[in-house]
This record gives structure tokens, C-alpha cells and sequence, in this order.
């Protein structure tokens, strides 16, 4: 499960090759409060972002093992706002050094007939949610606190259940790269949430 997407630097004179650095927790329902709270101190804009999202994930699969996976999300809230897709790579996670999870991060705004445009380049959807929470921001840094829910009839986003009694947290930052050493401020920062919660480097292939 993924965040809302990422703030994009413009890009001219050539491609840049992004890279998103995550630290991932959760907090169990009670404790909302207490961490929306905590953040409203420490970052730079007092009162969070809300949003509320529904993301498709899509699959192609061809001659290799894994399938090619892209997210697609639209808001649900915000009438009028581009849809997002998203692709994602695997995770470096060898590097000990390195205090968050690393990956190469592609996010671009599109048209609204993306998902029309992907069932007909032969991707077909695998599953889809509806995210709904809050985005803070400190800097470069960006830190959402969400729940999932479930969709219970495929695409009626009106008919959702919660996936369980928890927010997850995200505390991210989109970098070229070789900007490693913006994990050093993650893990300063995530030290500033405990004990209310415990952001770490999490290997998605663990979750699997």
C-alpha cells in the first residue's frame, strides 16, 4: 500500500533519475490524536493536508517472473484534479548505511481515461482501495498518516469497510540520485515521533 503521490520537481534538459526514501510504521486508532498533534508541532505547515483517494493497482504480465506493476490514483474529494500514475522500483535494501528504504520513483499527472489507456495497452487491474487521511510537511520531507479501506464492490468507492483498527505513517522524501544523505534527517526526524510511533526500513518482500 502505497502513499498519495509524491510532489514532482520539474525536470528539464534531459531525465533525471528520482529516488523515493520511505520509513513506514503504524499507529493504532487511539493514538491519531496524539500523533497528528505531535505533528502539528514539528513540521512547517500547522494544520495537515487531508485527502481521500481511490488507487488502482495494474499488472502486465509477460516473459519475466515478476509482472510490471503501475498504481493509478485519483481523488475522490477534489473535483477536477489530474489523475496520478505511478511506478514504482524494487527496493534497495542491501546498503546498511542507508537508514531508509530506497527505490526509483516515477510520478506523473495524466489525463482522466488513464485506466481506459492501460486495459488497453494489455495491463489488467489487480486490486484496488480507497486511502483517506493527512499529509504533513517539513522541508523536503513529506509525512502521511492514512487508513485503507476496502472496497467490498469492485469499483463502487461508496461501499468500503476499513482494513483493520490502524493508520500507517509514510515519512518520504523524492531525491535524484545519489542523495543518500537525506536518510540522516528521516531518522532524526522519525526519532522525534517515538514513543508514539516507530518508523523504520521496511523490505516490502517481508509483507508478501
Amino acid at each position: 500500500m502505497e502513499a498519495p503521490p509524491v510532489t514532482m520537481m520539474p525536470v528539464t534538459g534531459g531525465t533525471i533519475n528520482m529516488m523515493e526514501h520511505l520509513l513506514q510504521g503504524s499507529v493504532l486508532d487511539q493514538s491519531l490524536e496524539s500523533l497528528l498533534h505531535r505533528l502539528r508541532g514539528l513540521c512547517d505547515n500547522m494544520e495537515p493536508e487531508t485527502f481521500l483517494d481511490h488507487e488502482m493497482v495494474f499488472l502486465l504480465k509477460g516473459q519475466q517472473a515478476s509482472p510490471f506493476v503501475l498504481r493509478t490514483r485519483r481523488s475522490m474529494d477534489k473535483p477536477g484534479a489530474p489523475w496520478h500514475l505511478r511506478y514504482l522500483g524494487q527496493p534497495e535494501m542491501g546498503d546498511k548505511n542507508r537508514h531508509a528504504l530506497v527505490r526509483n520513483c516515477v510520478d506523473i499527472a495524466t489525463s482522466d481515461n488513464l485506466t481506459d489507456f492501460l486495459v488497453e495497452m494489455g495491463f489488467r487491474m489487480d486490486h484496488e482501495f480507497v486511502a483517506k487521511g493527512h499529509v504533513f510537511r517539513k522541508g523536503i520531507m513529506k509525512i502521511v498518516v492514512y487508513k485503507i479501506f476496502r472496497i467490498l464492490i469492485p469499483g463502487n468507492t461508496e461501499n468500503i469497510e476499513p482494513l483493520s483498527l490502524s493508520y500507517l505513517v509514510e515519512l518520504s522524501i523524492v531525491v535524484p540520485a545519489g542523495q543518500d544523505m537525506v536518510s540522516d534527517d528521516m531518522r532524526s526526524f522519525a526519532e522525534q515521533l517515538k514513543p508514539l510511533v516507530h518508523l523504520e526500513k521496511i523490505d516490502p518482500k517481508r509483507l508478501m
